[in-house]
C-alpha cells in the first residue's frame, strides 16, 4: 500500500509510531516502512491536496480501518502523535473517524469479537 503526502517523512514517522513499524528506507521523497509480510510506503506528490471528508471533493484516496482493544485509549495515543479527530463522527460508540497529518481519514475500530478469539 502507498500513500501520497507532501510530507513523507512527517507522514512516516507517524505511522511508524501509531503502527509500530519499523523504517525500511526513508528519504524526502520516499519512506518505506515494514512489518511482517507487508510494507507500507509514503510517497511526495507534488501540489498535493488533503482529502476532504466527508465532503469528497477532493476524495479519501484510501482509508484504514484499525483494530484496538479500547477506543478511548487508542484514539488519546493517535491524537498525542499528530492525528486529528475527524469533525463527523457517524458511530463513536463502534469506531472514531480521525485524520492522519496529512488528511487521510482511517478509523479505529473495536471487532465485534474479541480479538484472538
Amino acid at each position: 500500500m502507498s500513500l501520497d503526502s507532501d510530507d513523507p517523512v512527517g507522514l512516516g514517522h507517524f505511522y511508524r509510531d501509531l503502527l509500530d513499524l519499523s523504517v525500511s528506507f526513508e528519504s524526502e521523497e520516499l519512506v518505506v516502512l515494514k512489518a511482517d509480510g507487508m510494507f507500507l510506503s509514503i510517497e511526495r506528490v507534488r501540489d498535493y491536496r488533503r482529502p476532504d471528508w466527508p465532503e469528497n471533493t477532493v476524495p479519501k484516496q484510501m482509508h484504514l480501518d484499525l483494530f484496538v482493544t479500547d477506543l478511548d485509549e487508542s484514539e488519546a495515543a493517535a491524537l498525542a502523535i499528530g492525528a486529528e479527530r475527524a469533525r463527523v463522527q457517524p458511530a463513536p460508540e463502534k469506531w472514531r473517524v480521525l485524520l492522519d497529518p496529512a488528511g487521510h481519514p482511517f478509523c479505529l475500530t473495536v471487532p465485534a469479537t474479541p480479538m484472538g478469539g
